[in-house]
């Protein structure tokens, strides 16, 4: 399997390049939107710079809700052309990353009372598997109480009378973020981290460029191109304000909290989409050790940069979960993680935060700067081809050049070489099983290691079967960490924590567990001082804090 080295340690060399080049197209934003326009662009032959100012996926697409699914809600709104299409890409999407975005099935309890009855949820199923082109045994069934009650015991048996069931996909988000980025590079593409765009470059009143600053170098440097996309997520128009040229349509932030508990205190079966008393509606999704809930949806006008969960965020999830699984008795003290984030929505006069279309819109400055928002994580591929169609048509009307239509729906990500279906995923992490199991490894580590890398797993194994360390889950996590300093652009503990493998979110005491051998591996490929490596302790131990402590006496 082909690796290209993608790595901080090679840093000066890619700003040099990035300097001295001229590119077609500069993205500024490495979440999912960018990373997807980065793969489009790039597979039609474009050459494209990809800049984050800060980590890849570090905004909203690391705090999702982590689900490639069809926006069933949307139906009630009557939204069918979203429905139609962010339900076809599930699939899409599925059969490009199996072992990324995997088969979920999602219960639809239908309580008295509920936003949900029998008869809409029966049509709205069907017109949803119609919609979204569901075929074989993923189509929506519709169970009586008895059924849904044997499937979830854990349902409330005095309010419930049935349940819908049908399938979705889960994900994680930062890791179909990064695997698009390392698959754009596959075909020219080149993206940095921590570097941020502070201005614009122009040619004849036209966007040309972008000033950008090296925050680890703390030097400036500019890069030349055709056109410019911000694909910034909530910090859109802080960059049209940049561009002079925030003006018409605008966005509204609304933030989104999903807190994490162990999943003997929340233990469902599958995933289960339920009523919340207010009228909206709530996921408890199950994912190896935990199980995490969500979502919140209230306006935000704070820092966009420090997101955080605040008590009556805890709270009011807290008591839709006891409300609809009455044997359950969630308090404060049973969190052990949490993740906020905000959603880039288009304002609408008069909607409020939950109303607001989850359509993407592209604004084009009369400078020529485009920018995209709004969106789901399920179409960002549609969205990055509905942006890169509108380049390619600029640069057709200036050379005639001839430039091919998008195909991104058939190139596989990275970590995805050969697995034609799920059950190739199920296959290859039981043969990882079987290959780690005498070093008193389990089940969940090779599940782990499979939905995280696919088959790059085998690039790891084969630096653990390098390393000395005598514990081998230490060992195995180094191998971890050393693949995602060479190959995936880690630079510092939280990227590796957070973004590549998901422990702050899904495994928050494995940080404490491996911190300190992780701190030591920096020093040892990065050479980092003493002082650096103190910080990032500090960052942790707050990072640890602030997603897991709900006392009530928190400031």
């Amino acid at each position: 399997m082909q690796h290209i080295q993608f790595s901080n340690l090679n840093r000066e060399k890619y700003i040099e390049r990035l300097k001295t080049e001229s590119f077609d197209l500069v993205i500024i934003g490495g979440g999912i939107t960018g990373a997807g326009i980065a793969l489009d662009a790039a597979s039609r032959g474009l050459k494209v710079a990809l800049l984050e100012k800060n980590d890849f996926a570090s905004g909203t697409s690391s705090k999702s809700t982590k689900l490639i699914h069809g926006g069933l809600r949307y139906l009630k709104q009557f939204d069918f052309w979203l429905v139609k299409e962010v339900g076809s890409e599930r699939a899409i999407v599925h059969k490009l990353a199996p072992h990324l975005v995997l088969p979920e099935k999602m219960l639809l309890p239908l309580i008295e009372n509920g936003s949900y009855g029998k008869w809409l949820t029966s049509i709205g199923l069907k017109v949803y598997d119609i919609l979204a082109q569901v075929t074989g045994d993923d189509k929506r069934q519709m169970l009586e109480k008895k059924e849904a009650l044997k499937l979830e015991p854990l349902l409330p048996k005095k309010i419930l009378n049935g349940a819908g069931y049908y399938a979705e996909y889960r994900t994680d988000d930062a890791r179909l973020t990064i695997e698009n980025i390392k698959t754009s590079l596959m075909f020219g593409a080149q993206a940095l981290n921590y570097a941020s765009v502070t201005d614009f470059l122009y040619k004849n009143e036209k966007v040309a460029g972008v000033k950008v600053r090296d925050e680890i170098s703390a030097t400036d440097f500019e890069i030349k191109s055709k056109y410019v996309i911000s694909a910034a997520g909530p910090w859109v128009d802080d960059l049209r304000v940049l561009n002079n040229s925030k003006k018409g349509k605008q966005l509204h932030l609304t933030k989104g909290v999903h807190l994490v508990f162990p999943y003997e205190k929340l233990p469902v079966k599958q995933s289960v989409y339920f009523d919340i008393p207010d009228g909206r509606m709530m996921f408890a999704i199950p994912r190896g050790k935990i199980t995490y809930v969500g979502t919140t949806d209230t306006n935000y006008n704070d820092n966009k940069d420090k997101v955080r969960t605040d008590i009556a965020d805890a709270i009011y999830l807290i008591s839709a979960v006891n409300n609809m699984f009455p044997d359950i008795n969630l308090e404060l003290d049973d969190i052990v993680s949490s993740w906020a984030g905000l959603r880039p929505l288009i304002h609408e006069e008069g909607k409020s935060a939950s109303e607001l279309s989850r359509k993407d819109e592209i604004f084009v400055s009369d400078t020529g700067l485009i920018s995209i928002a709004g969106g789901k994580l399920t179409g960002y591929r549609k969205m990055a081809e509905r942006v890169v169609d509108r380049v390619v048509e600029k640069l057709k009307s200036e050379d005639d050049t001839e430039i091919i239509k998008c195909y991104t729906d058939k190139i596989s990500l990275c970590g995805n070489d050969n697995f034609k279906k799920y059950k190739h995923v199920k296959k290859y992490i039981d043969s990882v099983y079987e290959r780690i199991k005498p070093n008193g490894f389990s089940k969940h580590d090779a599940w782990f290691l499979v939905t995280n890398y696919g088959e790059q797993t085998e690039s790891i194994l084969e630096r653990y079967e390098k390393r000395t360390e005598k514990d081998n889950p230490t060992k195995l996590v180094l191998a971890e960490l050393e693949f995602g300093i060479h190959n995936e652009m880690v630079l510092n503990p939280m990227d590796f924590f957070i973004r590549r493998t998901g422990r702050l979110y899904f495994d928050i005491e494995s940080i404490t567990q491996y911190m300190d051998p992780v701190l030591k591996e920096f020093k040892r490929i990065f050479k980092t001082e003493d002082v650096q490596l103190n910080t990032w302790r500090e960052i942790l131990e707050s990072e640890i804090k602030e997603h897991s402590d709900f006392s009530l006496n928190r400031t």
